[in-house]
């Protein structure tokens, strides 16, 4: 790999081809940063920026990836997935979740990396914040296999932090947007497109979003900064909105008029029940808000993209994916 100009300090990156990784690297590369990917099959995306370490789980050899390497970014995981059809969804997550990450930083920490920055879910605090949001003191609640596994994950890394020179940082983001994004938020977009009637007029929720350029510095914040080191951050945009908001938003972005008529949320989510899609509809109708006040203060880290912005991005993007 050719040595990049800017800090002398190496990156190794898990995950360097996935929706945040793409927005991580684009980013270092902007700011001189020299970095390489540890993948589990070769890339053309990557070329010779990446060490190809196989299958992420208990069993993993990452010393040839963790060579001269000052701090690792770690972004793999196994995501959550509305329905899973594995026969053991626990068992599943914690192969890669939890015990992928617990041996890659045993082998960092005996390979003297100096930190590791994972990165983490607001699922470890729970899926509704009522009255209050979230905050890094609130005791953990995951409700699914992917919230579980990773606190699981954090408790190992705090563990082996504490017995080791590691370094150690953990950011949860909530839902992340932006170019390349997939799930909900891509749908949600084709239905804005499409002119679709949506029912959230009288939704009255709120819900925090971190747009993925916001959250690539958010990571850079965290490999530089002396004070970040055992922390457990947040990060937003900071704009808390409602769905007829973020929809209202998404139309204005596309230059076209929002389409949403009232229906209750009760209703809403009742019959999101009767059809197996309670999930989805909460994360449309309930509240699920964080204080992201510790990461600005401590790290003197600040949102560079606006809501307006991010969403003008994405549909910029959304429309040039069309086009191809």
């Amino acid at each position: 790999m050719v040595k990049i100009a800017g800090s002398g300090r190496r990156i190794l990156i898990t995950g360097a081809g996935g929706f945040v990784g793409q927005a991580l690297t684009a980013a270092l590369d902007s700011a001189g940063r020299d970095w390489i990917a540890a993948t589990r099959r070769a890339s053309a995306q990557l070329g010779n920026r990446q060490i190809i370490v196989g299958d992420i789980g208990a069993h993993t050899d990452w010393s040839a990836a963790l060579r001269g390497i000052d701090c690792v970014v770690h972004l793999a995981a196994r995501t959550h997935v509305l329905h899973d059809d594995s026969d053991d969804p626990l068992a599943a997550y914690r192969e890669i979740n939890l015990h992928g990450t617990t041996v890659l930083a045993q082998q960092a920490a005996a390979a003297g990396v100096r930190r590791l920055v994972f990165l983490s879910s607001i699922k470890v605090n729970g899926e509704a914040s009522a009255g209050h949001p979230f905050t890094e003191h609130d005791a953990p609640a995951p409700e699914d296999a992917y919230g579980i596994t990773k606190r699981e994950a954090e408790d190992a890394l705090h563990a082996i932090a504490s017995t080791t020179d590691l370094e150690t940082v953990v950011l949860r983001p909530p839902l992340v947007y932006g170019p390349g994004v997939k799930g909900n938020f891509l749908r949600l977009l084709r239905l804005v497109e499409r002119g679709m009637p949506l029912p959230f007029a009288s939704i009255r929720n709120r819900r925090s979003l971190v747009y993925v350029g916001n959250l690539a510095d958010a990571l850079i914040s965290c490999i530089d900064a002396p004070a970040a080191r055992g922390k457990t951050y947040l990060v937003s945009d900071g704009e808390d909105c409602s769905t007829p908001a973020l929809i209202t938003g998404m139309a204005a972005a596309m230059g076209k008029p929002p389409r949403l008529w009232p229906c209750p949320a009760l209703l809403l989510n009742l019959g999101a029940a009767l059809i197996g899609r309670r999930a989805e509809a909460m994360r449309l109708t309930g509240s699920l808000q964080i204080d992201a006040g510790s990461l600005r203060r401590e790290l003197g880290w600040s949102p560079r993209y606006t809501l307006d912005q991010g969403l003008s991005e994405t549909v910029q993007w959304y429309h040039r994916r069309r086009q191809t």
